[in-house]
């Protein structure tokens, strides 16, 4: 699920940029160097947790953005087909103090730059355990906000689903407004094998923000699709992705209630703008490779599970993964002989 960043947290930024030029020389005409690529990894300090659904911008030295992109689950971005030149990273994270620098492509071809967001000295702390929060989570009584970094420190540090739950419970019943720990709360309802709590917290958080929070209405989708209720789950998720949408999830979530829905060339196009957008998630190449089975596209499943192998390769499914890819490979041969007769998918 998608999260908000660590508040009190240094963001580090690890660029990795790439730039192909062109070696062939042309005595009469002189090649145009090829594109360049911009790509990086932004983590939380401390224990190199990536940082999910940072925005990054990319300006031109006169100031035009050319595109901004969110940071996959991984923390990663890719700028592409840039050419040389000068240009300009942003970054403004709400409760972090603005970030802006100079990238030159002429000149950087391959080394990483580091950059330090640091908190804003009226929202700092000394929890490690804060995290960048939204202007609507900062006008919730402080007693509050510190229930809810203590509820998901037991959650998702110590492991403790039911103690945070409690936490959860304490921050809406102190802030009834609070709808980020509405959500809380059904995550964790989740967690404990609760569905009713979660869909019930769902909907809460969905009424309480106005229909205005996406990721309230993308775990109530992917709630319902659980129910295998796939019409109500596709309902929900699209307004998730019609109010946030660059969330990775919600298209992996869309791709799943449509592919329940035989409706495959949708749930393909679904799963490919989950990839573009988080092209390091390992289960949207498993979506991808169920999608490409259906299809018997076995080339395609054949490249979705190389590229799961690379993310998820000592898993009990990437174990399977590799077995799979065994079978797919021998339907590929089979495939390419004459007079082969077509059969059923690979078991």
């Amino acid at each position: 699920m998608k999260h908000g960043g660590l508040l009190g947290f240094i963001i580090r930024l690890v660029f990795l940029l790439t730039c192909t030029l062109s070696l062939t020389i042309s005595i009469k005409a002189k090649v145009p160097p090829e594109p360049c690529t911009l790509s990086g990894t932004v983590y939380y300090a401390g224990g190199n947790r990536p940082a999910e659904n940072i925005s990054v911008e990319l300006h031109t030295t006169e100031g035009s953005m050319i595109a901004p992109q969110t940071t996959s689950s991984n923390g990663w971005f890719e700028f592409r087909g840039l050419p040389r030149g000068t240009y300009v990273i942003a970054i403004n994270a709400a409760g972090f103090e603005p970030v802006n620098f100079n990238v030159d492509l002429a000149l950087n071809s391959g080394r990483g730059n580091v950059i330090y967001l640091r908190p804003r000295p009226s929202n700092s702390t000394n929890s490690p355990h804060a995290m960048p929060i939204s202007m609507h989570e900062l006008s919730m009584p402080h007693k509050a906000r510190t229930l809810m970094e203590s509820g998901k420190k037991k959650v998702y540090t110590d492991k403790n689903v039911q103690a945070g739950l409690v936490d959860f419970q304490q921050a809406v019943a102190i802030a009834p407004g609070y709808y980020e720990a509405y959500y809380q709360i059904a995550l964790a309802g989740l967690l404990l094998g609760q569905p009713d709590l979660a869909e019930k917290s769902f909907r809460k958080a969905i009424e309480v923000s106005g229909d205005k929070y996406g990721d309230a209405d993308i775990g109530l989708g992917t709630a319902m699709l659980d129910k295998r209720d796939f019409s109500e789950g596709e309902k929900a998720i699209r307004r998730g992705i019609e109010l946030s949408p660059d969330s990775w999830l919600g298209h992996y979530e869309l791709g799943r209630a449509l592919l329940n829905e035989e409706r495959i060339e949708d749930a393909e196009k679904a799963a490919l703008q989950a990839r573009s957008l988080a092209p390091n998630a390992a289960i949207v190449y498993r979506l991808l490779s169920n999608i490409h089975l259906r299809q018997k596209n076995y080339p395609a499943l054949l490249g979705d599970i190389d590229a799961y192998l690379k993310l998820d390769p000592g898993s009990p499914a990437g174990i399977r993964a590799k077995q799979m890819r065994e079978e797919v490979q021998q339907k590929i041969e089979a495939n390419k002989q004459p007079n082969h007769r077509p059969d059923s998918n690979p078991e």
